[in-house]
């Protein structure tokens, strides 16, 4: 019953009970006090059926006092985002200088290895704890089919991972693995002559890559090229090196072959010359394929596992946290989904800061404890206010 039913019932009472006493020759007169006192007998009433309803056994619907204050609400969450959880994608040019804005992907620019430090300065001053480097060569002639430049001790990713490792000791990094951007069809590995992957000659390739970014001194090495066997190959070759135990192997086990990629292949120059990458990328709605993914390179060795996309697949890092229950998921906020919430500020829709916070708890809260995330630098502010 609600407040102004409760006080229409007892003044209808109470109007009865003066016809009643007038009947008997009664004088009572309904005043403004008589109606203070319906009032304050029917808040009195209100008070005691609501606890009277508690005793009973509903305590557990009264939710608001736990969430009234802002610290409160910030207690609610399983996971609260922190600076450590967050990891930079950077795009390593091999033009010495390059700082050019990335039209398709917002405030991100390819970086020459001249243009790093001065860049990241201020960013591992405000907390920034881990990048993950992209190379990106722009240099005509450099591409061919095999990705040689991949592993060139003078190429930009492995030029960078030493600058960093000298500059900010404390700065984890972090090396994509793939050929994808140095080969001349722009493919993943290594192909047959019907255009195919050849996974067997793809994944000694990968591996002799991953291995030659540890031995330049990463600390992550994170395969992406969804090759089968890879995490196994990568993990024997880092055993056989003696780094095996200082290096981490980070699994892109859950990535989804789709269209949120456009704006990465600007910036890294890694669009396929022909075909596309459903072959070996999953496919959006293998859900069961992705938790077999997953399973395997668990199997094979894998550290960590990511899931990529992120916000469209949160069901697959809730899985990669069921099938990986003893050890991190990493989830990768693609290119598409940052320039998406960019272009929802811009027209209006809603606030950017407000959509980065709520996609990523939306992530975290799915189960992950490590975002690659482009809004790294906002938040490194966002976070610390």
């Amino acid at each position: 019953m609600s407040f102004s039913s409760l006080v229409q019932d007892l003044s209808f009472r109470d109007n009865g009970n003066n016809r009643q006493q007038l009947t008997r020759g009664s004088s009572t007169i309904s005043t403004a006090d008589d109606r203070r006192s319906h009032i304050s007998r029917a808040m009195s009433y209100a008070s005691t059926s609501a606890t009277s309803v508690s005793i009973a056994g509903d305590i557990s619907s009264q939710l608001h006092g736990g969430y009234s204050h802002p610290l409160a609400r910030s207690w609610q969450a399983e996971k609260q985002l922190t600076k450590s959880m967050l990891i930079y994608p950077l795009f390593i040019s091999d033009q010495d200088d390059e700082e050019t804005l990335i039209p398709s992907l917002p405030d991100q620019h390819r970086r020459g290895i001249n243009t790093l430090v001065p860049f990241l300065e201020p960013l591992v001053r405000k907390g920034l704890r881990s990048v993950i480097l992209f190379g990106v060569p722009m240099a005509a002639g450099v591409k061919d089919a095999l990705g040689t430049a991949a592993d060139d001790p003078k190429g930009p990713v492995m030029a960078s991972i030493r600058l960093l490792r000298q500059r900010f000791p404390q700065l984890y990094v972090v090396v994509d693995v793939c050929l994808c951007e140095y080969t001349s069809h722009g493919h993943c590995g290594i192909l047959r002559d019907d255009g195919s992957l050849n996974n067997q000659l793809s994944v000694d390739r990968i591996s002799d890559v991953a291995v030659a970014y540890a031995r330049a001194g990463a600390h992550c090495v994170a395969p992406s090229d969804m090759n089968d066997g890879r995490i196994r190959a990568i993990k024997l070759k880092l055993i056989e090196e003696g780094i095996a135990h200082r290096v981490l192997l980070m699994s892109y086990a859950a990535k989804f072959s789709g269209c949120l990629y456009g704006p990465f292949r600007d910036a890294a120059g890694s669009v396929p010359s022909f075909g596309d990458r459903k072959c070996y990328q999953l496919p959006p709605g293998g859900r069961g394929l992705a938790r077999r993914a997953i399973e395997r390179d668990i199997s094979e060795g894998a550290d960590i596992i990511m899931v990529k996309p992120a916000n469209l697949y949160l069901d697959i890092i809730s899985d990669a946290k069921e099938i990986g229950k003893n050890m991190p998921v990493a989830a990768y906020q693609v290119s598409g989904e940052f320039a998406m919430f960019h272009a929802g500020a811009k027209a209006g829709v809603f606030d950017l800061k407000t959509i980065a916070f709520e996609s990523t708890e939306g992530i975290l809260r799915a189960g992950a404890t490590i975002v690659v995330s482009y809004f790294t630098p906002q938040f490194l502010d966002w976070l610390e206010s």
